[in-house]
Parts: C-alpha cells; structure tokens; sequence
C-alpha cells in the first residue's frame, strides 16, 4: 500500500520546497523503498511550456510526452514540466525518469472537470462546484499516479504557498485526503522561512503565522522544515515546536549550503528519515548513505576553479537555466573543478560588441544557452562569433547551437544578412528555419518538438568521443532546425560539419567545427540527463577541454 508524503510551503515561495521533496525522497531511496513524486502547480496554464523562464523559471522536459486527453476528442501533447522536476530527476539518479502526468497544474484540473460537463457522461444532472468537483478531481489525479507506478511512498509537493487563493482548493483536497486514509498511511510536511534578524536573532513568528493559516485548512503539519540562512539553534526549534504543536525532533532545519545535494544527509544526521519511517509505520531498513557521501566529497574539494562564460536572454534570474548551472557542477566535480558562472547580458554585447575582448579576458569556456525571441539574439551571435576565431572551448544548446551556425555562414561564408526565420522571416539566407511540420501549426502550447529522440552520431566527431556510441536519445524542445544545405559541399576553412542527425537524416542534431579544440552545438538539451552521479557525457567533455583549455592558459602567463 502506498503511504503519502505531502509538502506545502509557507511565508514566502522559492525557499526551495523542491530541494525538499527531493531530499526526503533521497532519505527513502538511501533506504531502499520505491519513491515517486508529485509536484501540484496552482497556476491556470495546462503546463508551463509557453510561460517566461525571468517569470517562472526553467522549463523542464520529460523523456516521455504524455497524452493528456481530459474526455475524448480533446488531447493536448505534455512533456514540459514544472523545473522541480529536474530536482528530483538529479536527486534520484539515473533510474529515475519523471513522467509528465506527475505535474499537476489547475488548468489541468479545472479544464478536466469543465469537459466532462460538457461531455455529458460523468456530471449530467449536476451543479459543478469546486467542493466536491475540483476536490475529487485533485485527489483522483494523485491516487492515479499511484496506481500507474506503484510507489512504496508518493511525495507530493503543493506549489504557491499557504494563504494563496489558487491554491486553496488543493488545500482542501489534502483534507479530505487525509480523512480518507488511515492515519499510518499520510504525513504532512510545512517548509517555512526563519529569517534572520538584523541582531542575528532567528524569528519563529512567521512560521507561527504560517501554521496558523494551514490550521484554518483544517491541517496540522506532522513535521516543520525550518529555512533560514543558518543551521536552527536548539531554542528556536523548542519555540516553533512549542507554538506550532510538533514535537522538537520534528521541527528539522534546512539551512543555507553551497552543495544542494548535502541536504539529505543534513535531515538523515537530525533522524528525520527515522522520524518519517516511524510516522507512516513503515519496516525500518538501513540508511546507506556511504555512495552518496562519496561523491559529495568530489564537490567538497575542487582543484581549480574554471570561469565559463554564460551568454543568454534571461540572466536576470538563475533558475531559467538551473538545469544547465546543474550539469556543469557534475561535470566539473567529476573533473575536480568547480565551476564559476559568468552571466553575460547580450543585450550589452548587441549594443557595444568592442566589450567583448574585456568580457572574454578571464573565462575558459562559452555555454551559449537556450532561448526563443530576438532580444539580445545579435549579442549572442557576437559570442559565437569570438569562440569561432579563438581556440577557447565553445557549446552551443538548442538555440545556442543555431545562433552558432548563423555566426559561422555570416563571418566564414560570408553570408552578411544569414539569420533565423524566428527572427527575420524575410532574411536572404534563412539557415535557420522552421521543421516543415511546424509550418502549419498556429498554436503555441505543447506543439513544439518534445520529449525524448533518437540522435544517430557521426564516428570520428567530437560528439562521438563524448558519448562512445552511434545512437543515443536525448530530450528536445525546438520547433526550428538547421537547414543543411549551407554547409553542404563546404570548401571554406575552417569548416562546419554535421555530427548527428535524426533516423532519417532529416533534422540536424549537432554541429561542429573541424580544426578546433571544442566547438560543438546541440540541437538537443543534454543538460535533463546530467545526475549528481552520472555527468551528462557532452558536458563532461566540455569541462574537461575548458580545463585543458585553462591550463594552456596558465602556462603561457
């Protein structure tokens, strides 16, 4: 029977409830039980696919899409997920592939129940409200996840936080959740702020505050995970136990860390695994943390410190790109590097590219990241442009990649007016341009080309000294692609090649330059798979030619 964790959050959103749900998940995993989690997003969009990264963050991709078909006659294609999702995928390892079914948004739950109205089967006769419709609709989308895979424990984590109105709903649904099972079968966890004071004093009241709002959902936490800057001393932790009504060994702290993935042996070493398998009365097993204690030592005590230089449209926030920030720590751990992002403002660079040579003067490597639009889109051709006439390492991803060819065909070809359709429909040169199936499409959410393909590689490339195979799958999320034909027969030096393609040869995959120490471009996003244990191979290549790279460098000082 499959027991049920749920987390909520409370004072403020992004205090890292994923981090949270992933390390408790951890806690079971070191112990050997079956996991799966559930993130709820409050929010109306079906999914987070065409939402702004500056807004909500990155973006995550599942290997599977999934399809969502609330009644017949209507379906809607899902594989972009919340981006807690890539927590749990790196926390939980490689046998751990999230399936898109697993993020619950209230577009979803609502769209769900409105169709079936209209449909006319399940609520003919019927006055739709949001208790009991909405409700039983939220708990039917959890248990049905439980039956699909099976879990030993679900972790489900409420998005927003306690006291937004979307999420009340979800709220109520937990209530009744918890009425329904048996007492041994449910646990709810609250993760709150404890600031700081400017005395250097931690403060309970907030989280008082807090787990006063939850108390009027009709729910009292079982446990509190207390965020704050530091570790919570012993009399705070007395004083929300005291206030909040758990006992002391349940209030945990969550303090601040460099090395997210600590986190679980942080709760393991304050017995909240023991606590949680006490609370839902499950058999006690052995913790085996020794593996994972192991790697986090390669993160501990890095040699050298590489500068990689991230050129982008969203800098503004870090997590638009958390997943990427995450694969270069892997790689560079497993390199005995740390890894030291600079974020570059391309909008700068399009403005006054003569910055440049200064922005480059102490950096190792270039990620060009990811995006969609035109804002600072020239910028990040000048980026391309530098790594192109310089022997420094270069990766290029998903739209990295394409502006990476269109900086070739302008500066190697000669093609002045090169560009994307995306960005210029009218362009003389549109080496970039939309996949011939994604030309009829006029609708934006979930049409793009999704999930998990196969890539056949090219022997004696530099992607296939990463990845030491002719076939591999990686995720996608691109509706335009490299058109080949302005690379086809090249006799210009240096010269791009293609060193993947699709089965078909159909669609470009990744590119290359010939001649140089590393400048690869990506059509995919490797960065879904990188793990805490397993670097994503093409990264991990990258890191170790940026070290190269960085100590030629240091040798010619």
């Amino acid at each position: 029977m499959t027991k049920y964790i749920f987390i909520t959050g409370g004072v403020m959103s992004g205090i890292g409830k994923g981090i949270t749900s992933a390390s408790i998940a951890k806690l079971f995993q070191f112990r050997n039980y079956k996991v799966n989690l559930i993130k709820i997003d409050p929010y109306l969009n079906i999914d987070p696919g065409t939402l702004n990264p500056i807004e909500h963050g990155e973006v995550f991709v599942t290997e599977e899409v999934w399809n969502f078909e609330p009644v017949p006659g209507w379906s809607f294609k899902i594989s972009e997920i919340d981006q807690d999702f890539g927590t749990y995928e790196r926390f939980l390892g490689k046998g751990m592939n999230m399936h898109p079914i697993c993020n619950i948004t209230s577009g979803q739950v609502y769209l769900s129940v409105l169709l079936k109205e209209r449909y006319g089967e399940e609520y003919l006769g019927r006055t739709l409200q949001i208790i009991p419709h909405i409700t039983d609709e939220i708990k039917a989308r959890i248990r049905k996840v439980a039956e699909i895979f099976k879990p030993d424990i679900l972790i489900t984590e409420v998005g927003g936080t306690v006291g937004d109105i979307e999420g009340m709903p979800f709220l109520e649904a937990l209530r009744q959740f918890k009425l329904e099972e048996m007492k041994e079968n449910f646990a709810l966890v609250h993760v709150t702020l404890v600031p700081n004071s400017l005395i250097g004093e931690l403060k309970s009241k907030p989280t008082q505050h807090s787990v006063k709002k939850l108390l009027e959902s009709g729910l009292q936490p079982d446990i509190i995970v207390g965020r704050s800057n530091i570790k919570l001393t012993i009399p705070i932790r007395k004083k929300i136990s005291l206030y909040c009504n758990v006992p002391v060994e349940a209030v945990i702290s969550n303090p601040d860390l460099k090395i997210i993935y600590e986190l679980p042996l942080i709760f393991e070493k304050q017995g909240l695994g023991t606590y949680l398998v006490n609370l839902l009365r499950l058999p006690h097993r052995n913790s085996e943390t020794e593996e994972w204690e192991k790697i986090i030592e390669l993160y501990r005590n890095p040699r050298i410190i590489l500068n990689i230089a991230m050129p982008g449209k969203y800098t503004s926030i870090v997590d638009s790109y958390v997943s990427i920030n995450e694969a270069l720590k892997h790689a560079g751990a497993y390199n005995h590097c740390g890894i030291n992002i600079n974020w570059i403002n391309t909008e700068k660079v399009e403005k006054d590219p003569s910055i440049m040579s200064d922005i480059m003067r102490n950096i190792d490597g270039i990620l060009l990241t990811p995006g969609f639009g035109s804002r600072g889109v020239e910028g990040m051709i000048e980026c391309a442009k530098f790594a192109l006439h310089n022997d420094i390492p270069f990766l290029g991803i998903c739209f990295g990649s394409q502006l990476l060819y269109i900086a070739y065909c302008r500066d190697i070809l000669n093609k002045k007016t090169a560009n994307t359709t995306e960005i210029n429909p009218d362009t003389e040169f549109p080496v970039v341009d939309l996949l011939p199936e994604q030309k009829k499409i006029k609708q934006k959410g979930g049409t793009m080309r999704l999930g998990g393909h196969q890539i056949f590689l090219e022997k004696n490339t530099i992607l296939y000294e990463a990845y030491k195979k002719e076939k591999i799958i990686e995720r996608f999320r691109h509706r335009f692609h490299i058109i080949p034909k302005y690379i086809d027969n090249i006799k210009s030096s240096p010269k791009m090649i293609i060193s993947a393609y699709d089965k078909n040869r159909r669609i470009v995959n990744a590119i290359e330059l010939e001649g140089h120490p590393f400048c690869v471009g990506v059509q995919f996003h490797p960065e879904y798979k990188s793990r805490f244990d397993r670097p994503s191979p093409i990264y991990n290549l990258f890191i170790k030619k940026v070290l190269e790279y960085h100590k030629k460098k240091s040798i010619l000082k």
